[in-house]
């Protein structure tokens, strides 16, 4: 077992550790006892009563958080033409095609997130093996392979975040920093809690969210009612 250090020690004991707390509260025990100097990410991590390797019951997509995450993340799209000055306009950090896969094939990695216009996926394709396990290649059903590039990078820059069920059935996401008023973290919460309950499968079964909880990048986490995710 890791050894924390004393001021996660002294977090641990500002809550009750059992108990299942309204996401508002939680987020604010999570303002209070974040241990580090830096302003940490607040996170969220919801535990799914989902089989990830049943095909039905799979959740993926992104959802646009309205006070963003406090980060400034980096878009590269691939395009080309008139596609590519939309882009550069939009904002994206990096645009090209056939140069911009020669570097990343070379090793280079510097964007967070990967755009793509529909004709150029099979140029992006020969990249699955390398953007796939760093989950940044491109895919419609989180809008980054889109024609609209311009909406799709104003989002990204605006607070865009991904989502997907992972091998243990929880999904992982970031809703903002420390430094964020407890409404805007709750806010930001809400709009992916929300976006989860549309996305229920149908072939959930039982109690659709098992686990939630909430914690800063250092500290520890703290439980929010999975029956009543929304605190409504």
């Amino acid at each position: 077992m890791p050894k924390h250090g004393k001021k996660y020690q002294e977090s641990l004991k500002a809550f009750d550790r059992s108990f299942l707390y309204d996401p508002q509260e939680a987020l604010e025990i999570v303002k209070k006892i974040a241990p580090a100097k830096f302003d940490e990410t607040v996170e969220v991590a919801i535990r799914f009563n989902l089989d990830p390797r049943q095909a039905d019951q799979q959740i993926r997509g992104a959802v646009v958080l309205p006070h963003g995450t406090g980060k400034s993340r980096s878009v590269l799209v691939f395009a080309k033409g008139e596609k590519a000055k939309e882009a550069e306009e939009a904002g994206a950090d990096f645009v090209g095609a056939e140069d911009v896969v020669g570097k990343i094939q070379g090793g280079w990695f510097g964007f967070d997130v990967a755009v793509a216009t529909p004709d150029m996926m099979g140029l992006v394709g020969k990249l699955g093996r390398l953007l796939g396990p760093k989950g940044l290649m491109p895919n419609p059903k989180t809008g980054t392979v889109t024609m609209d590039v311009a909406r799709a990078v104003k989002e990204v820059k605006a607070g865009k975040i991904e989502y997907r069920l992972d091998k243990a059935a929880i999904i992982h996401a970031p809703i903002g920093k420390v430094s964020f008023d407890v409404e805007k973290l709750y806010e930001n919460y809400l709009t992916l809690i929300e976006v989860l309950l549309k996305a229920k499968p149908a072939a959930a079964k039982g109690q659709y969210m098992k686990s939630i909880t909430v914690t800063s990048t250092m500290g520890p986490g703290v439980k929010v009612n999975p029956l009543k995710p929304t605190g409504k």
